[in-house]
């Protein structure tokens, strides 16, 4: 939905949901854009639990600087169960109201734009900004945070495969993925794992045994076996791989280590351009959009085309790992 919008005074910022490396960027990507165009802005802090609160800041240029390399969202992040009720919706606005916002920006993944796109059909401007390691938000390429994240969790496999290689062990990395596969598939393929398991195909224990005693009469001395925690446990799948394998398992969870750290090159650009196209937008008046990434440029999508629905995993990228690993 895309609403008319005149000329705001002030805006106002927040991150929502899980935190993402590249949300200060974008954060400061808004703030900075708006302050050149003459615009007062407001950061929201701890998402829309915050904004039922109330709690919110002044920021300008200055409040911004030096976090363009941090990981996280100095503005924090918090789920609200309150904020999907109708009364905490309303309470939301009128706290926007009351500061003197007229046009909000919102960086996160799908939860947080359900909620932006309430408050927009409730006649309150919102543009959304993609902003989960997950990179499950469609209509987008990439969502800020994911090129970080899996940076993160192959600078682990890495590592464990010099482990690996040098004990003739199998090694199974859990990664991040309760409902996707993309942080698993794209470490994976990099990583040049033996296995990649992802929620979106399923597996068979025996044969994935089987497979891995293959690659070892075949001459391979070790394994590494990348699963995504929506997959399978790699915990309890590892007791079952050294009990029928009889080979030396070790597991490794990686847990929220892969939301943290210093943004890529490639987040704080993204996440830099989504920030400054989002003001844009709504200078434009074209609010209830988020901004995506296709072929390398930033443009607007409806948020009502993106809320509810979960990006498919490209499964020739699944195969070309399966083939690269014989």
């Amino acid at each position: 939905m895309t609403k008319s919008l005149s000329r705001p005074r002030r805006i106002g910022v927040l991150t929502s949901g899980g935190d993402a490396p590249g949300m200060n960027a974008a954060v400061r990507a808004v703030v900075r854009k708006a302050v050149y165009e003459g615009l007062l802005v407001t950061g929201v802090m701890r998402g829309y639990a915050g904004l039922i609160d109330g709690d919110m800041r002044p920021l300008d240029e200055r409040s911004v600087g030096d976090l363009i390399h941090r990981g996280g969202t100095f503005l924090q992040t918090a789920r609200s169960e309150r904020f999907k009720t109708p009364e905490g919706q309303a309470q939301a606005r009128a706290r926007l109201e009351e500061a003197g916002i007229e046009a909000l920006v919102t960086i996160g993944g799908g939860g947080t734009f359900k909620g932006a796109l309430a408050l927009q059909d409730a006649g309150f401007p919102v543009v959304g900004v993609p902003g989960s390691i997950d990179n499950d938000i469609p209509e987008t390429e990439y969502s800020i945070g994911f090129d970080t994240a899996v940076d993160t969790a192959l600078d682990a496999i890495e590592r464990l495969r010099d482990t690996a290689w040098a004990h003739s062990r199998v090694f199974l990395v859990e990664v991040m993925g309760r409902d996707t596969g993309f942080i698993a598939l794209a470490a994976g393929l990099a990583g040049g794992a033996e296995t990649v398991l992802i929620p979106e195909v399923p597996f068979d224990v025996g044969e994935l045994c089987e497979s891995i005693l293959t690659s070892y009469r075949k001459g391979k001395r070790h394994s590494v076996i990348v699963v995504a925690e929506g997959a399978a446990s790699a915990a309890d799948l590892g007791r079952q791989v050294r009990e029928r394998t009889g080979l030396d398992t070790r597991v490794t969870v990686l847990g929220h280590v892969q939301r943290g750290g210093r943004p890529t090159g490639f987040d704080r650009t993204l996440a830099s351009q989504m920030g400054a196209a989002a003001v844009d937008l709504i200078l434009q008046g074209k609010t209830g959009q988020m901004t995506a990434w296709r072929s390398g440029r930033v443009l607007a999508v409806p948020l009502r085309e993106v809320v509810g629905r979960r990006k498919e995993i490209d499964l020739s990228l699944y195969e070309l790992a399966k083939i690269l690993a014989i």
